[in-house]
């Protein structure tokens, strides 16, 4: 049964699709977007050759409900699906003046995804590298033979760690240094499981998705030279210079594994019809990434935790060398690549197409409401032992509670369900948001709640309750 239609009216040939998925990477990480410290020549090569985006946003502030927003073009509102997975059903383990919602296990099999479009237009489908759409199957991050990539539309599926810590972390032996020439990488077998895909004939259009496991914890490497050459850029003084010496590496690790794709890409002849797409799943990790200038990190809805680096190349269609402002979000992602391959996407999409963007980066397109909703806490097990307040660059985990976010135009109105208080930022002239103005703009404040808790109601988010088991301090 097909479950996406071919599309009429399109102009646009049904060129091939990369989706090229970074796992934690935040949004100054890469050298385009001013990092001083870590290298990245392949993409900053990428970004020379096609748009870079400036006010790109993952879809979610964690990797599952980002991967499923992205996958079906649709909020985590209105899927339910706002946490990362499980091994089991449940609750949140922590004690706290509210209750998050169950946990979400798999991405619903009913749910049409971008895979299951393409598929059904006449592509191939493939995906390599991290999934964690469904509950964890046998081990950490196991893909579901019910639930995984092969049931979700993707016709080659193979699943493989490569050279990622995850693959050799919990054997302390092998954390030591490993035996390379300078200048040389690991060979990373997810990679090259790509590269073999890339490679071989295809009778008509592919779409490609290579998820990578890069660069989230644990941040390690074993490559010394690529160490130390780290070490040696960042200042002597820094509080987490070794920590960064081993995330730069990493960074410049996941930078030569999507060096080594897009050399396959061009070698195989297909460079010319594909469009590549290079973004990532959330913010960064605040005692690695930093973030700065934003505000926040992965698992809060502050600048730093949604907005995420966007490379995006398309022979022929996208100019090269430019900059884009315009506000593209992960849910955009499905009806993009619906356009390119002339296939009708489902009806209820809380994306659209920014297909005339990545064409002229200056065109402006009226946004659809652009709305997170995070109704969990986090750190799930010492809550209560890491600091309350969000700062930039700071270092360490913070508290995160229950909120959710509304971005119209210039304008961004945050709502915490504990207390009912509302903050409002004006990022144009406050990047770092910080500079609370609702009370300076009260007008404003309560348009964007009003549009937010009307958005919320249409799209059915879950939302915390009281938690049976709290107890206030003064009971």
């Amino acid at each position: 049964m097909l479950v996406c239609g071919i599309g009429m009216g399109t102009t646009h040939a049904s060129d091939n699709v990369l989706l090229i998925l970074a796992d934690d990477l935040g949004w100054a990480d890469l050298g385009c977007y001013g990092n001083p410290w870590f290298e990245t020549p392949h993409l900053d090569r990428l970004a020379s050759q096609g748009v870079q985006f400036t006010q790109a946003y993952s879809a979610a502030p964690i990797c599952s409900a980002s991967r499923a927003s992205l996958l079906t073009g649709k909020s985590t509102a209105r899927l339910g699906f706002e946490f990362v997975t499980k091994d089991r059903a449940g609750y949140q383990p922590v004690v706290t003046p509210l209750r998050a919602p169950p946990f979400t296990l798999d991405l619903p099999l009913r749910e049409v995804t971008v895979a299951e479009c393409l598929r059904d237009a006449g592509y191939e489908t493939a995906f390599f590298g991290k999934w964690h759409l469904n509950r964890h199957h046998e081990r950490y991050l196991g893909w579901s033979p019910t639930h995984g990539p092969a049931k979700q539309g993707f016709q080659v599926a193979e699943e493989d760690f490569g050279c990622h810590p995850y693959s050799y972390y919990s054997d302390h032996a092998k954390r030591g240094w490993v035996e390379i020439p300078d200048g040389e990488f690991p060979v990373d077998s997810m990679t090259r499981r790509a590269i073999g895909f890339l490679k071989k004939p295809h009778a008509g259009p592919f779409f490609l998705m290579v998820s990578h496991f890069y660069v989230h914890t644990p941040v390690h490497t074993r490559v010394k030279w690529l160490y130390d050459r780290c070490l040696a850029k960042i200042p002597e003084d820094h509080p987490r210079r070794e920590a960064l010496a081993n995330y730069g590496a990493m960074v410049a690790t996941l930078d030569h594994h999507v060096g080594e794709l897009l050399a396959a890409l061009d070698s195989s002849g297909h460079a010319g019809s594909t469009l590549v797409v290079f973004t990532s799943d959330n913010g960064g990790h605040p005692e690695y990434a930093g973030n700065a200038p934003l505000r926040g990190s992965k698992w809060n809805l502050y600048e730093g935790g949604i907005r995420v680096p966007l490379l995006a190349r398309w022979p022929g269609k996208t100019p090269p060398g430019e900059t884009s402002a315009a506000m593209v979000s992960g849910t955009d992602l499905f009806p993009t690549f619906a356009e390119v391959g002339k296939a009708s996407p489902p009806g209820d999409l809380d994306g659209q197409s920014v297909v005339p963007v990545f064409v002229d980066p200056e065109t402006l397109i009226q946004p659809k409401p652009v709305v997170w909703h995070f109704p969990y806490y986090h750190p799930e097990k010492r809550f209560a032992k890491v600091p309350r307040a969000i700062g930039i660059d700071d270092g360490y985990t913070s508290q995160t509670r229950p909120h959710s976010v509304m971005r119209s135009g210039s304008w961004k109105l945050m709502h915490f369900y504990e207390d009912g208080r509302d903050e409002l930022y004006h990022l144009p002239t406050d990047l770092s948001e910080q500079t609370e103005r609702s009370q300076s703009d009260p007008a404003m404040a309560k348009q964007l709640r009003t549009d937010l808790d009307h958005v919320l109601k249409l799209r059915g988010a879950r939302m915390p309750v009281p938690h049976p088991d709290w107890q206030s301090p003064s009971q």
